[in-house]
């Protein structure tokens, strides 16, 4: 269908899915009333996809396997590629082929391109604005259903780092399971009973980060502190394990989270709620 691979991720099967969705229950460009309607069935449509913003580029070839998968025929032309920053007017991609499976799939490409390029702008302007600092930007598991794994391929593209993927790659002792488990002690003992490493422990107050290395935390999440915390708790770890920023982050704050010396700062808006891309497809 395509040379994108991403792994863990079946693109044939999110295709299909997505153009079911809009075609009926079946990938099929005979579905589309509309296109079927108007154009004769050897019409043929040349257009350009552009983006009406500046924005940072992420998902090209998975719309382009939008239109293969309706006209296998038709020939794409990647204008720009994915983790580019374009200007407002740039042309992202040209593709000819049969004008009803064009118009059939455009709305799908579109509406993953808009989407992708929306997270890696977002998260391209996050990492402006810590850059010197040496802090890491991190996303989150804030993601939307079913779309986890091209929403942090996005993140990748605006040159952020990806946390864990899920639940289960990696550890992370919160809150619930301290009060649950009865202690962070417990918590952690039971971690590395189970052969778990990497283990991360959220904490909330200064006072939690010593019984917490002492635990045997790997790292420390240190959850919704101020600046002035974040100093304070950063110069208790005193490097012996790296910490982790999070909770209520947004580009007016995250400079100064990042200049307390915390390893990473980790913003779940960037992919739930980044703004879709203002990217459309035109005749050409």
């Amino acid at each position: 269908m395509t040379g994108f691979d991403l792994p863990g991720f079946d693109l044939a099967a999110f295709i299909e899915a997505t153009l079911a969705e809009d075609l009926g229950g079946v990938a099929d460009a005979s579905r589309d009333l509309t296109a079927n309607a108007c154009l004769a069935p050897d019409a043929r449509l040349s257009a350009v996809l552009d983006s009406r913003d500046a924005v940072v580029v992420a998902g090209l070839p998975i719309a382009a396997a939008f239109f293969r998968r309706l006209d296998p025929d038709c020939r794409v032309e990647l204008l720009a590629a994915d983790g580019d920053a374009v200007a407002a007017g740039a042309d992202l991609m040209r593709v000819e082929g049969n004008a009803r499976a064009l118009l059939a799939a455009e709305r799908s490409a579109l509406n993953t391109l808009q989407h992708l390029c929306g997270i890696a702008t977002l998260t391209r302007a996050y990492v402006a604005a810590i850059a010197g600092t040496g802090c890491t930007l991190l996303d989150t598991r804030k993601t939307l259903p079913g779309l986890r794994m091209l929403e942090k391929y996005a993140v990748r593209m605006g040159g952020g780092s990806n946390h864990r993927m899920g639940l289960w790659d990696a550890p992370m002792v919160k809150d619930n399971h301290i009060a649950a488990a009865g202690g962070v002690t417990e918590a952690v003992a039971a971690c590395k009973a189970a052969g778990l490493s990497h283990i991360t422990v959220e904490v909330d107050r200064l006072d939690q980060i010593e019984p917490a290395l002492a635990a045997g935390a790997d790292r420390l999440l240190l959850d919704n502190m101020k600046p002035p915390m974040l100093r304070e708790a950063v110069a208790l770890v005193a490097g012996r394990v790296p910490t982790e920023a999070s909770g209520g982050v947004n580009l007016e704050t995250i400079r100064g989270i990042a200049e307390t010396g915390v390893t990473f700062v980790s913003v779940g808006r960037i992919t739930q709620s980044a703004p879709a891309a203002d990217v459309g497809m035109d005749f050409a």
